[in-house]
């Protein structure tokens, strides 16, 4: 056991020996060029980051409101354009359909290219019987009369007056 006793000893020896050591934190410029960069340095930047972000995403939405209203006024003025080329076809086709139905230039055609001419008597067709009679009066005479004598029954008549298209009555 000695030589334990001597090993402890020696031990005990080399610790007494030993200068004491501490450790001092935080002094001088080396320290602060070790220690990096500091947490409220990194929270400052992350805000800048995120502003700019913002801003730039603000920035694309505007951009892109922009766009969209650019070309709905576009399509505007291209239905504009479109109403206004439909209302002055319109008027066109208009004025040609009043000029081509005109009386006057059927008339005209009518008695020209087919002599036709209009017709001075009325006829007046009885349909309530099973068979059909005809009767034609002056048109100097007056329609009463004219039909009195021909519809008698009363169930179905037609009659064409100056020459227009016939009209059913029920």
């Amino acid at each position: 056991m000695d030589a334990a006793e001597r090993g402890r000893e020696r031990r005990d020896e080399r610790v007494g020996e030993r200068p004491s050591f501490s450790v001092v934190t935080g002094g001088g410029l080396d320290a602060r060029a070790r220690a990096g960069v500091s947490p409220q340095f990194l929270q400052r930047v992350r805000m800048v980051v995120v502003c700019a972000l913002a801003f730039i995403a603000l920035g694309a939405c505007r951009v892109a409101l922009s766009t969209a209203t650019v070309s709905a006024l576009q399509a505007n003025s291209a239905l504009r354009s479109q109403i206004k080329e439909a209302q002055t076809l319109n008027e066109d086709l208009q004025v040609e359909r009043s000029v081509l139905s005109s009386s006057s230039r059927i008339s005209r055609i009518a008695m020209q290219n087919y002599g036709m001419t209009l017709s001075t008597n009325r006829e007046v067709l009885d349909l309530s019987s099973g068979r059909a009679s005809v009767a034609a009066a002056s048109a100097d005479a007056p329609a009463e009369a004219a039909s009195a004598d021909v519809a008698t029954n009363g169930d179905a008549a037609q009659s064409a007056t100056n020459g227009d298209a016939a009209s059913p009555e029920a």
